[in-house]
């Protein structure tokens, strides 16, 4: 049985690599390493022309999460044991790779946005 404390585990992590293009921008404001000019500017190239990038490496963290969690957690480690289990893994796969898409348009474009916006990156900041 698939609970949320393992979907967390299993997402939470290739979730937040994906969104670097947009989430380290505002990272760096926070620390006080960047001034909000060079995020905002930062935050166009990694968005503009990288964010494939983050996307392609969010989605091989999340693979390689969920093959770990069926080693570990399910026993699952031969082929054999694989094709025994066939069904199983492809209705886990269903859902780990929704909530890691539901979470990563979630935090990235819900979360991060209002950050950035907060901090004037994006545009003019809440008043």
């Amino acid at each position: 049985m698939l609970t949320k404390k393992d979907l967390f585990k299993i997402t939470w992590f290739p979730v937040l690599i994906a969104s670097l293009c947009c989430f380290a921008p505002v990272i760096l404001v926070l620390a006080g390493l960047s001034t909000v000019a060079f995020a905002a500017s930062l935050s166009d190239i990694l968005y503009g022309q990288y964010k494939w990038w983050f996307r392609l490496a969010g989605l091989l963290l999340l693979t390689a999460s969920f093959v770990i969690y069926l080693r570990r957690s399910k026993g699952i480690c031969t082929i054999d044991q694989a094709k025994q289990r066939r069904q199983e893994i492809i209705n886990l796969a269903l859902i780990v790779f929704s909530v890691g898409v539901i979470g990563y348009v979630l935090w990235l474009y819900v979360a991060v946005e209002l950050i950035g916006y907060v901090l004037g990156i994006w545009g003019v900041g809440y008043e």
